[in-house]
């Protein structure tokens, strides 16, 4: 793989731009810094000038990922994005990365739940190579069975590095395989060994052509450039690839859970280690916007830093862990978790700290956050916006997605408004409605010596749904 990313989490939007509104591709009328444009065959494009430096960020954001995959065939996105890289009858096997080495660029991918990315950061005057190289490997990968049959060798290889041979990488994949019932989140980006050991260049060719398209594609381009001239190229390159007719995906909503979900794994290693994680709605799935982003400001509370409750309580106070985060993301397709991840202090059992975990949940339950501690989390994402603006990449990946999600570039406009505009008693609300027990799922793993007979070392054990 070029760059694995099982989960991406963006936790501040803030370029402040106005949409870029075409009538049709020769008749641009320009309103602001975000400037928009879409091909006649569906492919949006989206540029952000910006003259600070002579290069240029480029990505092409596919609207395909793990989540989109069935049983038998998880890992193909995945499989599918190291093969991008594998040639096309212009452009042989790893002549597209020699090619961007040679003009003085960097390039890579990535594969996560919900999309596939792949970015060129390069002098803003060789922008025109990597776009004539992109639309090349958009329908016309060679697509090579021996190419193929090693690449997947190596993907297999990355699994067991990540996760198999791994101890938190299998807690976390097995938790999200437990904590779903049938959720695509519930399945692996990299795939199930199983699926990848059973996968065909038929399977690979197939999700190729039936989501490799202009009208599932979206072009970014920040850095040194002219919008116009940008738009020109991509219409060059670009307009000339036909639709596809993409899959009609059905509807796919986790079902109802009815009491804790309990995971427990013996596995050979150092420390120990507990998750907990509730389910919660994301931006595209609440029915009140509002609660996104109270869940959000909930998260920053508990970790953001050294002031937050998490540190200031568990780390530092009582001393029961040496770690301790929360984490939750408003972007995705899915309903998501609001996990919590924690490795314990000499001599703390599992129970006392998921017990620990849930007194700090109540406490906001039972009092509202004081406004120093509303202020800090606001603090924090105001912080943020100075340093995000730095990148280019970054600043590329927040369009990148929310156009592939399809909330829109717009949605970063609204993230620091609609987060200053949380009110503790809203954080109190969804604390109250959300981090429940009918909602959360627990992983723990139960460290075995490292030394020993391999062969006994691995035993799982799961639980049933426990009534609140």
């Amino acid at each position: 793989m070029r760059i694995y990313i099982s989960l991406l989490v963006l936790t501040a939007f803030v370029l402040g731009a106005v949409l870029f509104v075409f009538n049709d591709e020769s008749n641009p009328v320009k309103e602001g810094e975000v400037q928009a444009f879409q091909l006649t065959n569906g492919m949006k494009i989206r540029v952000i000038e910006n003259h600070r430096a002579p290069v240029v960020v480029s990505q092409v954001w596919y609207n395909v990922g793990g989540s989109f995959e069935h049983d038998g065939i998880t890992g193909v996105s995945h499989v599918l994005e190291h093969m991008m890289f594998k040639g096309t009858p212009d452009y042989p096997s790893g002549k597209f990365s020699e090619i961007i080495a040679a003009n003085g660029g960097k390039e890579n991918a990535f594969t996560s739940k919900d999309y596939t990315a792949y970015f060129q950061r390069i002098a803003s005057d060789k922008l025109e190579i990597c776009l004539s190289m992109e639309a090349d490997r958009m329908r016309n990968l060679t697509l090579d069975e021996a190419e193929f049959l090693k690449e997947v060798e190596v993907v297999k290889e990355e699994r067991r590095l990540r996760t198999d041979d791994k101890p938190t990488g299998l807690l976390y994949e097995r938790f999200n395989a437990m904590a779903y019932t049938n959720s695509p989140y519930r399945q692996p980006i990299i795939g199930w060994m199983e699926d990848l050991d059973s996968m065909t260049i038929e399977d690979l060719r197939s999700w190729y052509r039936s989501w490799y398209a202009p009208n599932n594609a979206t072009l970014v381009v920040v850095g040194d450039v002219d919008a116009d001239e940008v738009f020109k190229l991509a219409k060059e390159y670009f307009s000339p690839l036909a639709i596809v007719n993409l899959p009609v995906r059905k509807p796919r909503h986790e079902a109802e859970q009815y009491g804790v979900q309990r995971l427990t794994m013996q596995l050979p290693a150092e420390i120990p280690t507990l998750i907990m994680g509730y389910k919660v709605p994301v931006l595209i799935t609440v029915e009140d916007p509002a609660e996104a982003y109270a869940l959000e400001v909930l998260a920053g509370l508990l970790d953001g830093g050294d002031s937050a409750r998490l540190t200031r309580n568990l780390i530092r106070g009582e001393q029961l862990a040496t770690s301790a985060s929360a984490g939750y993301s408003l972007y995705a397709r899915h309903e998501d978790l609001f996990t919590f991840s924690v490795i314990p202090s000499d001599g703390i059992g599992m129970d006392q700290l998921e017990a620990a975990i849930k007194n700090e949940i109540e406490a906001i339950k039972n009092t509202p956050p004081e406004q120093k501690e509303m202020d800090r989390v606001i603090a924090q994402v105001l912080a943020s916006t100075v340093y995000e603006q730095d990148s280019s990449f970054y600043r590329a990946m927040q369009i990148g997605i929310l156009e592939t999600l399809g909330l829109g570039w717009k949605t970063k406009d609204e993230y620091i408004e609609k987060v200053k505009a949380v009110t503790a008693e809203q954080v109190q609300q969804v604390a109250k409605k959300y981090l429940v027990d009918k909602r959360l799922s627990v992983a723990v793993l139960d460290p075995l010596p490292i030394e020993g007979n391999a062969a006994q070392a691995s035993s799982v054990k799961t639980g049933g749904r426990h009534a609140n």
